[in-house]
């Protein structure tokens, strides 16, 4: 009976000794690929002096405790690479002439516990590969600043715990992918400084989980789908693109609403003075009409307001109120007329203040005369909704009365043209004598 307790002791001894080894081995062959896989890299791209730390290493708890650099980061838990940040700088030679996108992204698979990838500044070309779907742990992925080219990968919407995306400076092409939208945790877009082009997908508008939106410096068209729905979102910059005419619906939480440069020409949304979190507003450079808001000068977060060349209208007082905090002001090439509010001058909290090219009086920055601004508001004023339905009302009443006078004359006409032809049949048909 002794003998028995003891052979099954023994056995399950035994038993944990297989699976320890079983699954040791397993382990050590995960660590030696993630060491082999950042060696990969720094031949990969050259041998940059910024990585010369990876030399001379081999175990992957050597590579842990690299001190991080401007250059290089890493960080690991319990024995694993669970970020890797490589930024460009003066320490990278150029990429070999037979670099290949798809054998670098391919190589990064070694690193399968990689939740933060970000490779900055350091000539990536080429389109990326499909590989980019196998890292399903990404949550951060920035490749900004290279020469990554082609469409957005659709493999990117596999990676389902993916937070922020950013693709800025490179020079992808096409269209704002639908499947964006399927990405449930999104929280950072942006695809600033690319080729891209086409209107907006509507599909943009279910990203819940938006809290970033950047697009500019591409070449997108047409109207903003409408955001409202987008209750997270805090920053949206559209700057330099062909979006318009009408004005974005945004929602009320935003911080940064950046449209400057583009084709919006119509008039701007009241409710825009109802964002209280706004800090910078700046719609310069567009064709927007219609009055100033002047309680955009007092929004209780706002610290940069430029609306500088647009058409918009407005009389100015000395004693408006402004926002204490409010840093830049850009009101120039307007069509405002009156006096520069006390609260913006040049000398009050040392603001920047611009206003030349409007119809102010007694500045010291360049206005037109009042009458150039009184006849341009005339020009290109918006007319109010009472005015728009009577102007409706009365082409219906023009339409109408045209018609029925058309109606009339016509029957004028047939009826002359009956009595006509009625004395013409009439003097034919008379019976003649008969001569014999």
């Amino acid at each position: 009976m002794v003998l028995m307790a003891k052979l099954v002791c023994h056995s399950h001894l035994l038993l944990l000794i297989i699976v320890f080894l079983s699954l040791h081995p397993s382990s050590q062959l995960q660590q030696h690929t993630q060491s082999q896989t950042l060696l990969k890299i720094q031949q990969l791209l050259n041998y940059p002096s910024a990585l010369t730390s990876f030399s001379h290493r081999s175990n992957i708890r050597d590579f842990c405790k690299i001190e991080p650099t401007p250059s290089l980061t890493l960080s690991c838990y319990e024995g694993n690479i669970t970020q890797l940040h490589i930024i460009g700088n003066n320490g990278f030679p150029p990429l070999p002439r037979d670099f290949s996108a798809d054998y670098f992204f391919a190589t990064l698979v070694g690193l399968p516990s990689l939740k933060v990838l970000s490779l900055v500044s350091l000539g990536l070309r080429g389109p990326m590969p499909a590989s980019i779907g196998h890292l399903s742990s990404l949550e951060i992925l920035n490749v900004s600043t290279n020469y990554l080219s082609g469409t957005v990968p659709l493999q990117l919407s596999y990676l389902r715990n993916l937070q922020t995306l950013i693709l800025d400076h490179n020079k992808f092409t096409g269209q704002v992918p639908r499947w964006l939208s399927s990405l449930p945790v999104l929280a950072v877009l942006c695809l600033k400084n690319n080729m891209l082009n086409g209107s907006l997908p509507y599909s943009l508008a279910s990203l819940q989980t938006l809290r970033v939106l950047c697009l500019s410096s591409n070449f997108f068209s047409g109207e903003v789908p409408d955001l409202r729905n987008l209750t997270n979102l805090q920053v949206l910059d559209l700057e330099d693109n062909y979006f318009g005419p009408h004005f974005p619906s945004m929602p009320s939480k935003l911080v940064t609403l950046v449209l400057r440069k583009n084709k919006f020409r119509l008039g701007i949304q009241t409710a825009l003075g109802s964002c209280y979190q706004l800090q910078k507003l700046d719609i310069s450079l567009n064709g927007f009409v219609g009055p100033f808001l002047s309680s955009w000068l007092s929004l209780p977060s706002i610290k940069y307001l430029d609306i500088a060349g647009n058409k918009l209208t407005g009389l100015l007082y000395k004693n408006m109120t402004c926002n204490s905090e409010l840093a830049f002001v850009n009101l120039s090439s307007n069509l405002l007329s009156g006096d520069l509010p006390t609260c913006l001058k040049r000398d009050s909290n040392s603001r920047v203040v611009l206003y030349s090219g409007n119809c102010l009086v007694n500045e010291d920055q360049k206005q037109h005369p009042s009458y150039l601004c009184h006849n341009e508001a005339l020009a290109v004023r918006i007319p109010p909704p009472s005015e728009e339905k009577h102007r409706r009302t009365y082409g219906k009443h023009v339409v109408a009365s045209s018609a029925v006078g058309g109606i009339v004359g016509a029957i004028a006409v047939v009826g002359l043209a009956f009595m006509a032809a009625k004395k013409f049949y009439s003097e034919h048909t008379t019976k003649t004598p008969q001569t014999r």
